[in-house]
């Protein structure tokens, strides 16, 4: 069952400041007027070697206008909540359209989304983290440090926790109100050995994810199975030998495979960096438009989806910052490029009929901008079992873990580490590796993708703190994937590459 919105959110004068804004910004000149009152909490836990480290509890909230006079944008923003200053925000909006107007370069429209009025969504979530006390937060935490400080591999721990519940009403000139709140989280555990063997350090395979605090049991996650055998694999990878570089067969866990996902896929598949929008900051992408429908991005196994409405997705609303309803649609279909991630704004630019609602601000302070959805790639519904995926593997490698990662600036030549590296041989795995990292070109990577695992090996990860934009956003996005096998993978041996 849904919870719903706080109380204490509905209690502030939602309709009356942003019809307030809208009838001033109106008034005023603008043509379009949208106004979003935000509140979101975030907290932050931290534990070093089973004991308090950091703890934060951070509210931020406020209210912010956009508006569009005579084809310029204008935003204006206050951490006050009131009609007064609604009223104060629009005409200051309205005054830095028309201040801007001679500079700009090209006409700001946006195309139409049918009007929503007084809808209402709240994620799925069981319990709300707000509501556990610090104290037994900080027990589970020091609970899972403390079962791998027993093991004499584990010589240090570090556990974080961050949880945020965020809130919006959004309203439009155009007769769109929506009131939204949901609820995410990620917990991290890490065990890290000093020895002999030198400093070494493994981490829970555990993916943020739209849940709440149910998310720290063991009925989503099996915390406690995995805890029990972290300290065994770092044992054991402390003892293992150093890659020899060259070509294998690579099987990517999921909890690899979303990163791969996100950076070659995700940011390259956003169609304002494809026309580069963020060109100054963050660089541009490959996939340019007029590669649309024509680009083989890879075998014809890969099948890849934008989704906003993905249960318990990082990404996951009922509507975008922009008013316009969560929608699901291809990105990759057979291995070809076939759709972007669209805002309001860019979907009129390229002469798109619809936005398929990509619109996400991270602040009321900041504008809405085009962020990614929860971008998966789709398992085979035929596919193997995971340990049929290793069975079928002769001389290879299993990656499993994010870690570190590269990509240059047009999304397109790559490498990626992990936490755990499995040597296969002959469908049986001997033992770990380490110093290991793969090394491809985007479409040379996901060309090569051989085998994709079927739905029980599908697994939602994904990315709490992916940024863009200057002024700099921060938002959460989830992907999707299967297990998959790539074939004859550059590995590089991390150590050698380094000149170590």
């Amino acid at each position: 069952m849904r919870k719903n919105v706080d109380a204490d959110f509905l209690a502030l004068p939602l309709s009356a400041v942003t019809d307030a804004a809208i009838g001033a910004a109106q008034a005023a000149g603008a043509s379009h007027v949208d106004v979003r009152i935000e509140r979101t909490r975030t907290g932050l836990l931290s534990l070093r070697d089973a004991k308090p480290e950091t703890q934060s509890d951070e509210t931020l909230a406020g209210l912010g206008v956009r508006v569009i006079v005579d084809g310029a944008w204008g935003f204006a923003s206050s951490p006050e909540i009131s009609v007064a200053t609604a009223k104060k925000l629009a005409l200051t909006a309205v005054a830095m359209a028309m201040t801007s107007k001679p500079l700009s370069t090209e006409l700001v429209s946006l195309v139409s989304e049918p009007i929503y009025a007084h809808q209402t969504w709240v994620s799925e979530y069981e319990i709300d983290p707000f509501s556990i006390s610090d104290s037994d937060k900080k027990d589970r935490l020091a609970h899972l440090s403390n079962e791998l400080l027993k093991h004499g591999s584990v010589n240090h721990t570090s556990a974080h926790t961050m949880y945020v519940k965020e809130q919006k009403h959004y309203a439009d000139s155009y007769g769109t109100s929506t009131t939204q709140q949901r609820v995410r989280i990620q917990t991290q555990i890490e065990a890290i050995s000093i020895g002999a063997n030198g400093f070494e350090s493994m981490r829970t395979l555990a993916q943020p994810a739209g849940f709440g605090w149910e998310w720290m049991g063991n009925t989503h996650w099996n915390w406690d199975a995995e805890i029990a055998e972290l300290p065994t694999l770092l044992a054991e990878k402390t003892l293992s030998p150093s890659v020899e570089p060259g070509r294998y067969d690579v099987l990517v866990h999921p909890s690899n495979l979303w990163l791969t996902i996100h950076e070659s896929i995700g940011h390259a598949t956003e169609l304002d960096r494809a026309i580069g929008y963020e060109a100054n900051y963050a660089g541009t992408s490959f996939a340019t438009p007029d590669k649309l429908n024509t680009l083989k991005y890879g075998s014809a196994l890969m099948n890849v989806t934008g989704d906003r409405n993905t249960a318990h997705g990082l990404s996951t609303v009922a509507f975008d910052d922009e008013g316009v309803a969560a929608q699901k649609w291809d990105i990759i279909k057979d291995g070809l490029l076939v759709g972007y991630q669209l805002d309001r704004r860019i979907a009129a630019r390229v002469n798109r009929d619809r936005s398929n609602g990509c619109a996400y601000s991270d602040s009321p302070a900041h504008v809405p901008i085009q962020r990614m959805p929860n971008v998966s790639l789709a398992a085979n519904p035929t596919g193997p079992t995971y340990d049929e995926m290793v069975s079928s593997m002769e001389d290879g490698i299993i990656i499993k873990g994010d870690k570190s990662w590269s990509i240059d600036m047009q999304r397109y030549n790559f490498q990626f580490t992990g936490q755990q590296f499995h040597r296969v041989k002959n469908g049986k795995i001997i033992g770990q590796l380490k110093d290991v990292a793969y090394q491809a070109t985007t479409t040379d990577f996901w060309g090569s993708m051989k085998v994709v695992g079927g739905p029980s090996t599908y697994v939602l990860g994904g990315a709490f703190n992916c940024g863009k934009a200057q002024p700099g956003q921060v938002a959460a996005v989830s992907h999707g994937c299967p297990a998959a096998i790539f074939d004859k993978v550059n590995i590089l041996n991390t150590v050698a590459e380094a000149g170590k």
